[in-house]
């Protein structure tokens, strides 16, 4: 269950799914648009995809929301598990509901358990005008659980968030114009602190095309990369 919920955790917040829409130049708001990311170890070796698709666009009051599908699968193709979660979008500003990461099933599932989940944080944002040069709002967010007396603490906060540079970018999905946002990123979990840092490349119209992971010293953890999408 740790796992699970720490993929989770790290899936959404390192990853930013896009396309173009009258609220938001970089999140897709048209039911049926689907993303493929294809991960890669710190070798470069192919190591499992990540499949979106929009399932559904609604009104919320002022705000526009889409839910998003989530698919993980191995290197071997081999379903790992599936997801969803929503975000909204009002006044060309993108925020995350953090509590939707965590689809009703499974919380009606643990909570059958009986373990007792609080999710909380600050919604991670992205606006329309970005520009090199620019900081942006740090976010965080923090799961309690408790389950028979035993506690357990999952918390990833993002810090340092910048708008590095823009560049061009090719991956098997095509050549793109991009803007360069790089981020610091603590996740603290029984008892041990991790530190990475991030870079990722988003394009206006498409989205996320390419995304880093480092270790604290540099070194390479880990990328992912547009591999094939449809809008």
């Amino acid at each position: 269950m740790k796992n699970l919920l720490f993929t989770l955790l790290l899936s959404f917040l390192i990853t930013g799914i896009t396309a173009q829409d009258s609220c938001s130049k970089f999140y897709p708001l048209e039911e049926g648009s689907s993303f493929e990311y294809t991960n890669y170890d710190k070798k470069g070796k192919p190591d499992g995809t990540v499949s979106y698709t929009i399932s559904n666009v609604r009104q919320e009051g002022a705000a526009t929301v889409a839910t998003f599908d989530m698919k993980f699968q191995d290197k071997k193709g081999k379903d790992v598990f599936e997801s969803n979660y929503s975000f909204s979008c009002e006044n060309g500003l993108v925020k995350v509901d953090y509590k939707s990461l965590f689809p009703s099933q499974m919380m009606q599932q643990y909570s059958e358990m009986g373990l007792e989940m609080d999710i909380s944080g600050t919604d991670i944002e992205l606006p329309n005008d970005l520009n090199v040069g620019q900081q942006l709002n740090d976010a965080n967010v923090t799961v309690a659980m408790s389950m028979s007396g035993i506690n357990m603490n999952v918390s990833v906060d993002q810090t340092n968030r910048n708008v590095e540079k823009k560049e061009s970018v090719t991956t098997s999905a095509g050549t793109f114009d991009c803007y360069v946002i790089t981020e610091n990123s603590t996740t603290k979990t029984m008892g041990a602190t991790i530190k990475m840092k991030s870079k990722l490349w988003l394009a206006e119209g498409v989205g996320m095309i390419k995304q880093e992971s480092y270790k604290d010293n540099g070194n390479l953890i880990s990328k992912s990369e547009l591999s094939a999408y449809n809008k």
